[in-house]
């Protein structure tokens, strides 16, 4: 019998990584908020890798904390490892990764939720929506409570009709053995929303007791770690770190790989959903790139507690007999005994071209999405998606403007456009080369370009805004006396720039224009800077960024700006594009079903054209043109 329990504003359903962030920035803005779980063991659950950051990823956590979201607090205050990577490249591509201790992030995530206003936790599986004239009024559990709420967000992860695969055997759950939700994919199909199947793997865990590190590479952490979040005090965090290690497959490894493929499901054709590319299971490495003969594996640890450790680059569905005698032939393995063995898991997920760029439904007002559920993959991603969803609930119940990062604001800007405006046809992961506009979009300045919206949103507080303001002004105070300080052409400057490689000068120059040199830097010309105030290290940095690289920043603003003037072509929410004559079939069948809010958008639309967007544009300049006709016959008619 079903029962009706109180109301909440927000439904939050899932408790993975998309559905944190989505809790707690509802919370954190007053609004009422209950966030579902099949199990609160679950919450913040790492399945896979035990690392949060990397390549790209970084960015998104640093973006993340910049709006006012939770990931890069929680993992500067559980990492067991940290490095800054890609930097012998430029800092567009600069990258914070840091190794977790998988239960403590969960726990201290858990706590944190669990100590936030406003915010309650429930340990429930959702089976239905409760949708009425196109708006979510409540959801329903599997024992019949029903929670009306006013908005509510998806982010089940993987867990929607999950199934796991190892080899022949194939059993009906979630990741890590928890219970699979069934009953919710039923409903959803029933309210018109498309889904599709994707897959993703993980590898075997080892008991670190019966690894031979001796033959593996030792990878160490940085001596100096940068936090990930911006309000982190630097020093609070310098501790003694965990180490990981590197070692290879080899031929004999590949060889069994490829007697036994025809046990994998993958190639078996057991397992019906598509799969990531840019993160293969070792199965897919050693068939695709069939010329090589070894693939890197890298052993990393699972916590200060445990002597679990992750098989990196080794995610495999293959049977567990096959498992032990493939991983046994990687140096270091030939021992090693299993806790846990590698599998695949397919689940259900939406394209994403059906939610609007605010993460909204097209269809369901107040309904929202994020995460792994919109066809994406990593928790960083899902992360973003979540806390993006979250804020746009609450700022559609509060009746305020809702988010829209744009591709040149934001790493999360990127993500988003690409989920809801391209066929995502494999689990979408986030890399720099998809930010045409990375050199602005670095994971240094993150807080520079969007604490601002944070603290406009409510997210972040005055005190914390307010030394982001200090901030600011000290980088362009700084920028400015470095631009002003003119160096002399004494023997002293001609002695140091001779030692220092640097061509002499007979001429004076700004520090700014030394600084500009290659082989120079901000803090190598301390020396030639006596009178030098003293300033954080986030402060010089920006600083000599922004002159080093000045030259190619003026470049890409440029190209931002002639974005923007398309991004600014608003076209009609009502438009009609079969009736639009010259416009292509296939261009109408994909703006159609796409429903871009700008050119900018309908341009990046796979399969529209250059020639409809040309359609397009006179199409709009005449409706804009019938508008003012209309509007001047109306003062005309008034007297004015």
């Amino acid at each position: 019998m079903d029962f009706v329990y109180e109301a909440y504003d927000v439904a939050v359903i899932g408790a993975g990584h998309a559905g944190c962030e989505a809790a707690l920035a509802c919370a954190r803005l007053g609004l009422e908020t209950i966030l579902f779980t099949i199990s609160v063991e679950s919450i913040a659950m790492m399945p896979c890798n035990p690392n949060i950051g990397g390549s790209s990823k970084g960015h998104l956590v640093r973006e993340i904390d910049a709006l006012g979201g939770e990931m890069g607090k929680n993992i500067d205050r559980t990492f067991i490892q940290s490095k800054m990577l890609n930097t012998s490249k430029g800092p567009a591509v600069h990258s914070l990764r840091a190794q977790a201790d998988k239960a403590l992030y969960s726990s201290t995530m858990r706590k944190t939720l669990e100590n936030t206003d406003h915010l309650t936790i429930k340990q429930a599986e959702i089976t239905d929506l409760i949708i009425e004239d196109g708006q979510i009024k409540g959801v329903k559990t599997d024992t019949g409570g029903i929670y009306p709420c006013r908005a509510a967000v998806l982010a089940t992860g993987t867990y929607l009709r999950a199934r796991c695969l190892c080899g022949e055997a194939v059993t009906y759950t979630g990741p890590n053995g928890l219970k699979a939700a069934g009953a919710l994919s039923d409903s959803l199909r029933r309210l018109g929303i498309e889904l599709v199947r994707f897959k993703t793997g993980t590898p075997a865990r080892m008991d670190g007791r019966t690894i031979d590190t001796s033959k593996m590479v030792e990878q160490k952490g940085d001596r100096r770690i940068i936090p990930f979040s911006f309000t982190t005090d630097p020093d609070s965090i310098q501790k003694e770190q965990v180490s990981c290690w590197l070692t290879y497959t080899n031929e004999q490894t590949h060889q069994i790989i490829r007697d036994n493929l025809d046990r994998s499901p993958i190639y078996a054709g057991v397992i019906e959903g598509t799969g990531p590319r840019y993160c293969p299971s070792i199965e897919d490495k050693v068939v695709k790139f069939a010329g090589r003969d070894h693939h890197q594996v890298f052993l990393e640890p699972e916590g200060l507690y445990t002597n679990e450790m992750y098989v990196d680059g080794m995610s495999s569905s293959l049977p567990e007999d096959v498992q032990y005698r493939m991983y046994h032939t990687v140096p270091g393995l030939e021992h090693a005994k299993i806790v846990r063995h590698a599998y695949a898991i397919e689940y259900d997920c939406i394209p994403a071209s059906q939610l609007r760029p605010t993460l909204e439904f097209k269809k369901i007002r107040g309904l929202y999405s994020g995460g792994q559920f919109n066809g994406s993959s990593g928790y960083e991603e899902a992360a973003a998606q979540g806390l993006i969803a979250g804020i746009n609930a609450a700022m559609g119940l509060l009746g305020r403007q809702q988010l829209i990062l744009r591709r040149s604001q934001a790493y999360i800007g990127v993500l988003i456009d690409d989920l809801v405006t391209k066929d995502i046809k494999e689990p979408y992961r986030m890399m720099t080369s998809r930010a045409e506009y990375r050199l602005f979009l670095r994971q240094d300045n993150a807080d520079l370009r969007l604490t601002p919206i944070g603290h406009e949103i409510g997210l972040i507080d005055d005190e914390r805004y307010e030394h982001f303001l200090e901030k600011k002004h000290m980088i362009e105070e700084e920028d400015k006396r470095v631009r002003s300080l003119m160096i002399g052409t004494g023997e002293p400057v001609q002695r140091f720039l001779r030692e220092h490689g640097s061509q002499q000068t007979g001429k004076s120059l700004s520090l700014a224009e030394l600084i500009r040199r290659p082989e120079l830097s901000y803090d190598i010309l301390k020396d030639l800077d006596p009178d030098r105030p003293s300033l954080p290290e986030a402060v010089t940095q920006q600083v000599e960024i922004g002159i080093k690289y000045e030259g190619y920043l003026v470049r890409q603003q440029k190209q931002v700006e002639k974005f923007h003037r398309m991004e600014n072509k608003l076209i009609p929410e009502d438009i009609d594009y079969r009736q639009l004559h010259g416009l292509r079939i296939e261009a109408q069948q994909k703006l159609e079903k796409f429903r871009p809010l700008s050119i900018g958008q309908a341009g990046r639309i796979a399969g529209v054209t250059p020639a409809d967007i040309s359609v397009l544009l006179i199409h709009i300049m005449q409706i804009n043109q019938e508008k003012a006709a209309r509007a001047k016959a109306g003062k005309g008619d008034s007297g004015e």
